[in-house]
């Protein structure tokens, strides 16, 4: 499985259950990656998307604790049995993980490979996650130039599993 996920410098991931700050050419990345996959997400990181709706030309699959929820385009599973059982049909380099901070807090560890849009800026986050450079059972494999856009400079990492 492998995670993606924009995280500010204090691995910040969103405030007001939102993206912190827009960065197109960092969408289209994600898009690149996970378009035609499998995205697995919580429900409020579903209810965060434009008309709280799936993501297009993808699996979409939920995990909540509420049975009763139903979300139009995408398999909803209820616990985290359930969820990877789901994900045994599908090849494991084609799963994403996509947020939010539960998800990627609980199953990180799960993940080969980490793709992390590291922004160069505090951006008042309310919502954070690991910091993988504290973590020695993961090192950057590859690292982009910065980019700027919106008068904000990150960069695309991707850290991978230590041998």
């Amino acid at each position: 499985m492998n995670l993606i996920v924009a995280v500010d410098r204090n691995w910040g991931i969103g405030r007001d259950n939102g993206l912190l700050v827009h960065l197109p050419e960092d969408l289209k990345y994600f898009k690149r990656h996970t378009l035609d996959k499998v995205v697995v997400m919580g429900r409020k990181t579903l209810e965060s998307m434009p008309g709280g709706k799936a993501l297009p030309k993808r699996t979409n699959i939920v995990l909540t604790g509420n049975r009763d929820y139903e979300a139009p385009g995408c398999v909803v599973v209820n616990s985290e049995e359930e969820l990877f059982t789901v994900l045994e049909q599908y090849d494991t380099d084609d799963v994403w993980l996509i947020g939010g901070a539960s998800m990627y807090n609980r199953y990180f560890g799960m993940c080969d490979k980490l793709f992390v849009t590291k922004i160069d800026a505090d951006l008042d986050a309310d919502t954070f996650i690991f910091n993988l450079d504290e973590d020695s059972n993961y090192v950057v494999s590859s690292q982009s130039e910065p980019q700027t856009e919106n008068g904000i400079t990150y960069r695309w990492l991707v850290y991978e599993r230590a041998k």
